[in-house]
């Protein structure tokens, strides 16, 4: 079964204003749909991540796919990771994503293309032998990924603009109470079992009794974290860990607190001396194999947020699950603004992995009905995990007059990449930039 196509959709699609250490989100978020359609008909779809230089990456890659079988990727992936080594060798720079959001940092741009076609092509090959993707990765684990709830200090609006501008289905919350109101939204909408907050935001007392608020509201058969993105200094992780020593017990953690695993590291060592276990977790400072070796040995990082979209696809994944068992790290998953077509990724990842041992991240509720690009519509939550289809591939087909409605949605936006600093100072404070650590 040989590629003879290779179709690009860049879309846009609203998107709230949410904060974080990096910023403020613009009111539309850009993805890629990518297809590749093959001589026997089937064709295989994937997402990834939007803006000009990702698809610039897919674009050239295309003379590396047409006439090339869907089931060589072993032959595929050697040839991304000589062009990357080829390109990077001798340039310094640091492939975490400390001061790049996802989807923009260069370092990892092989990577990223690579999974966005990987998954494509195992989408045909499921469908051709009617087998869920999961599946031909060598059987599910489970059935269901689980997901948590996804909670982030946000202003007023719910995404778009203009006559496109969409309801404010959670209001503004930059208080504790509108936290957990938004907590109870998400939880009885999805049915979710464990809370994440995107910290990073407010004073960091502040951010502390948000985390008290939810632990008093919903008691601890929810696991709580907090993910700051690096936006507090050593002296201020240590603080709030000793701070949250309870409320992040049982199965929760604190992710990024400070910047670099150096920092990290000290961070799990002072909270160990004073008898603290908080797990530490990341997806800034560890984001390849190469980065895993010395969070080990420093003792920085105790679960890893993967991501198939940037660490290289859903084989890569599971040698990443194989990994972390190895050296007793735990295993979650990272997430981006995503439609359809990446929520069923994630979940198939999921699926296939035994040693995944915490919920995935995910910002779909906070998109809408209104974008999803999945012929059918939005993707189902059953007590906050997506149930696996018993289709091939990932188990759903795009709708391509909403990936016509969405590209030109994405042909008028006057922006080509993500820039939440920018946005920041548009609408919230025109002298505002990423400062690390803030506190």
């Amino acid at each position: 079964m040989k590629i003879t196509a290779l179709h690009l959709y860049p879309v846009a699609i609203a998107d709230p204003p949410l904060r974080s250490s990096y910023g403020l989100h613009a009111p539309y978020a850009l993805r890629t749909i990518v297809e590749i359609e093959t001589d026997e008909g089937i064709r295989g779809c994937s997402e990834t991540y939007g803006g000009e230089q990702p698809l610039a990456q897919l674009q050239a890659a295309r003379e590396k796919l047409i006439g090339r079988d869907v089931f060589q990727l072993t032959s595929l992936l050697m040839e991304f990771e000589a062009q990357a080594q080829q390109e990077t060798s001798g340039v310094e720079g640091d492939r975490s994503q400390t001061w790049h959001v996802p989807g923009e940092n260069p370092l990892d741009r092989h990577s990223r293309t690579f999974a966005a076609i990987e998954i494509a092509c195992l989408d045909a090959i499921g469908k051709a032998w009617n087998k869920p993707l999961c599946d031909l990765l060598g059987g599910r684990a489970r059935s269901e990924a689980p997901f948590s709830a996804y909670l982030f200090y946000k202003h007023r609006g719910g995404g778009g603009l203009g006559e496109d501008e969409r309801p404010d289905e959670y209001g503004e919350a930059l208080t504790p109470e509108a936290i957990v109101r938004q907590a109870h939204q998400m939880i009885q909408k999805y049915g979710f079992r464990e809370i994440k907050l995107k910290g990073g935001v407010l004073d960091p007392e502040l951010e502390v009794e948000t985390i008290r608020a939810l632990r008093r509201e919903f008691g601890p058969a929810l696991p709580l974290r907090i993910d700051p993105n690096c936006a507090w200094s050593v002296e201020t992780s240590v603080k709030v860990g000793q701070q949250l020593a309870e409320e992040l017990s049982g199965g929760g953690y604190l992710e990024d607190p400070c910047a670099g695993l150096e920092g990290m590291a000290e961070v799990r060592k002072r909270l160990l001396a004073d008898g603290i276990s908080t797990p530490l977790a990341s997806n800034v400072a560890v984001t390849s194999f190469a980065h895993i070796p010395q969070a080990w040995k420093l003792g920085a990082v105790q679960i890893v947020l993967s991501d198939p979209h940037y660490w290289g696809g859903l084989r890569a994944q599971l040698q990443l699950d194989h990994f972390c068992s190895v050296l007793g790290l735990g295993l979650s998953m990272h997430s981006n603004n995503h439609l359809g077509v990446s929520l069923m990724a994630m979940a198939h990842a999921a699926a296939a992995c035994p040693h995944l041992n915490f919920a995935c991240d995910t910002h779909y509720p906070w998109q809408t009905e209104q974008d999803e690009v999945v012929l059918g519509g939005r993707i189902p939550f059953h007590n906050g995990s997506v149930r696996i289809p018993e289709k091939g591939g990932l188990g759903v087909e795009l709708d391509y007059d909403q990936l016509a409605r969405l590209g030109e949605r994405y042909e008028k936006l006057p922006y080509r990449k993500r820039d939440d600093e920018a946005e920041m100072r548009k609408r919230v404070d025109p002298n505002w930039r990423r400062v690390l650590p803030r506190w």
